[in-house]
């Protein structure tokens, strides 16, 4: 991203983190003329030992000159997680992932090993999707087809996880909280854009997610940022009904930064038998 569109995202991610802080969780008193639930710029700027000028100006994008000790305050005044400090350090710094200039470009997709394909095999009953930095879908296994969709029948070049979640009406039907599911897709998906800030296709890719689908610019507003989000997630499949499953997003090593999402049925539910029935139908 170039660096006015990242000074505006630094800033976008500022006033929402701010917003979610309550003064009563950051031990301020909460007064009585307070316009909205979250903490004051100055406020932050006390918590964080900083002039209120200085991180007015942090907050509102304007390139001025920060430092790593500086952050860090500012960080645990926002009680950032890990991923949303490494997101702000990328955005306020300017810094990338450490892959090398010629790999950070690369074109293409990435091919999986016989190894990683595999594991998706053994994997038969767990749902499991492989994606790229870019959330384009480079391996499924055959769970992953009778759960979701079908991605044979997609397009490779609209295999990609996040316009797939806006798009597929069959996305929408089967999260029971379909935004609680989208958000968590999108918090990767800001990982990814925080970690590699010299690549000018994620604000290509964003601009035209936001023209296209006003609910992902609201969702994308919001946020969130983590790299391996853990959670369980209801489903209602269109044949098998209600399913639950726990999501586990690993990172895979290698010169790919590919990552591996797992479904595993909760235990002491019925959806690993129904999956079997899906299997063998």
């Amino acid at each position: 991203m170039n660096r006015q569109t990242r000074l505006q995202a630094l800033s976008v991610f500022l006033k929402a983190q701010r917003a979610k802080i309550s003064p009563e969780a950051a031990g301020i008193p909460p007064g009585t003329r307070r316009r909205t639930s979250g903490l004051r710029r100055e406020e932050v700027a006390q918590l964080a030992g900083v002039s209120p000028t200085w991180y007015t100006w942090l907050e509102q994008g304007r390139d001025i000159k920060v430092s790593s000790s500086v952050l860090d305050c500012v960080a645990s005044a926002l009680k950032l997680t890990v991923d949303e400090r490494k997101y702000l350090f990328s955005l306020a710094l300017e810094t990338s992932s450490n892959i090398s200039g010629a790999s950070l470009f690369q074109e293409g997709q990435p091919q999986i090993s016989a190894a990683l394909s595999r594991i998706l095999r053994e994997l038969r009953y767990c749902p499991t999707i492989i994606s790229d930095r870019r959330c384009w879908i480079v391996g499924w296994n055959e769970a992953a087809s009778h759960v979701f969709i079908n991605f044979d029948d997609v397009d490779p070049e609209e295999r990609n996880l996040i316009p797939l979640l806006f798009t597929r009406k069959e996305f929408r039907r089967l999260a029971v909280n379909w935004e609680h599911f989208a958000s968590g897709f999108l918090a990767i998906f800001r990982s990814y854009y925080g970690q590699y800030v010299e690549d000018e296709w994620y604000d290509r890719f964003l601009d035209e997610m936001k023209e296209r689908h006003p609910d992902f610019n609201r969702l994308w507003e919001q946020s969130k940022v983590s790299s391996a989000p853990e959670v369980t997630i209801e489903f209602r499949h269109s044949k098998a009904g209600k399913m639950l499953f726990e999501l586990t997003s690993l990172q895979l090593h290698g010169s790919a930064d590919l990552r591996c999402s797992i479904y595993t049925p909760v235990l002491g539910s019925s959806t690993e038998s129904k999956l079997k029935q899906l299997l063998d139908a």
